[in-house]
């Protein structure tokens, strides 16, 4: 289990780990501070994985990911963060993890992390 400011991941067994089958949580309700102004950063994000073991259980993933609201972090580092998070939760065969932000200052952000076979 992973903790995000007191909000844990939790996870349960794999129904049918025999077999390699995408799993997608999105969240188009993100959001998260900007270090450098302090203004709310918003985002759609989303999770992609094949679980090996575990899967994560989704109100604990809203729970951990509402907790950045209140956090300044660079995109960059909150996608590489989140994805870290949810592989030491889990331990997927694969994963992705997707940050589409919205356009600040006339341009819009995507910050892709990856682990796993491609």
């Amino acid at each position: 289990m992973t903790e995000e400011q007191g909000h844990v991941l939790e996870t349960f067994e794999n129904p049918a780990p025999e077999r390699d089958y995408e799993i997608v949580h999105t969240t188009h309700e993100f959001t998260s501070l900007c270090p450098v102004t302090g203004q709310p950063d918003f985002a759609t994000i989303v999770v992609t994985y094949v679980a090996d073991r575990l899967c994560v259980e989704l109100k604990s993933l809203k729970l951990y990911l509402h907790a950045y609201r209140q956090r300044g972090v660079f995109y960059e580092a909150l996608v590489n963060r989140i994805l870290d998070d949810l592989v030491a939760a889990v331990a997927p065969r694969r994963m992705e993890v997707r940050g589409e932000f919205t356009v600040r200052g006339g341009i819009s952000s995507v910050v892709i992390a990856k682990t796993g076979n491609d």
